[in-house]
């Protein structure tokens, strides 16, 4: 069993508890998650399964969405509710004022990585210094905030809102932001992510549905191909000769390979369609080699 599977994370568990929960569902030995979503998150996760795992480097970020409700006037030392709180204060934030400090946000930021987070400093994660109670100074990353809007106001001091950002933006860190400038604080309270690499609320299955896709033997309609994922790339076709010498670990001549367009990554197939893996080809484009095979 190859490909992808995507859960919809409860809330409570960690990206590691959910990976191994999906292997003991589904009796797969090989299996791993494309990037950590917060144990208070939940939403779209994507595990990779059997060879799919081969491939993790090359899975594209994409950007990412998410829903979040924004606490005001409670400071965490981990930017989200489940932290310890540092300071409260009395909120009389009206809906405009949080909206034009929002807005604030939209485009290209820097943001600070939270110190519960799995950013290194000099070797060590973060959440490990923290949790001894060591705070260190962190370097500003670059980040994009596609578009931040508000979706409802269900309480005085929580707003809820709709936030499409690029890969390692800190929803955490913009709830913290936030509060800082609006002067009254204010830290996550919930978070849903309703995309990433691709991937959808609408592709993810829960873990209570995929026992009963198991147990109805149709887990295979839910597996997502390794190269449906990798569509980025672009695709090649080459013959029955080639795949041979490619899947066999060897280079192919570029100028014999239907498709190929210079340098860059590619996903190979078979003359029959037959996924082989990806191929990439240096500046000079003269040799297609092997980036990653297919193993099953």
């Amino acid at each position: 069993m190859t490909g992808f599977i995507c859960i919809d994370k409860p809330e409570g568990i960690t990206s590691f508890t959910a990976v191994n929960k999906l292997r003991r569902i589904c009796g797969v030995k090989k299996a791993g998650h494309t990037g950590t979503l917060d144990p208070m998150a939940t939403g779209v996760l994507p595990i990779m399964i059997g060879g799919a795992t081969r491939f993790s480097e090359f899975i594209p970020t994409h950007d990412k969405a998410y829903e979040a409700d924004i606490l005001l006037g409670v400071t965490t030392d981990s930017y989200d509710i489940t932290g310890e709180v540092i300071e409260k204060k009395d909120v009389a934030v009206t809906y405009d004022e949080f909206k034009a400090v929002l807005d604030t946000f939209v485009g290209d930021i820097q943001q600070y990585p939270p110190m519960y987070s799995a950013v290194s400093k000099d070797g060590v994660r973060l959440y490990k210094l923290a949790r001894q109670g060591i705070t260190v100074e962190r370097e500003a990353r670059n980040v994009t905030i596609k578009s931040a809007e508000i979706v409802a106001h269900p309480q005085e001091n929580i707003f809820t809102v709709a936030v499409s950002c690029s890969a390692g933006t800190y929803i955490r860190s913009l709830a913290f932001d936030i509060g800082e400038k609006l002067g009254c604080g204010a830290c996550l309270s919930r978070l849903r992510r309703t995309c990433a690499n691709g991937f959808e609320l609408d592709d993810c299955v829960t873990f209570e549905e995929l026992e009963e896709i198991v147990k109805h033997g149709e887990l295979e309609s839910k597996i997502k191909s390794v190269d449906s994922v990798l569509e980025v790339y672009p695709k090649v076709t080459v013959t029955e000769a080639q795949s041979k010498r490619f899947s066999n670990g060897g280079g192919l001549f570029t100028q014999r390979i239907r498709g190929f367009k210079g340098h860059g990554i590619y996903r190979v197939y078979s003359n029959e369609n037959e996924f082989l893996g990806l191929g990439k080809a240096e500046e000079t484009g003269e040799t297609l080699e092997i980036a990653k095979l297919l193993v099953k």
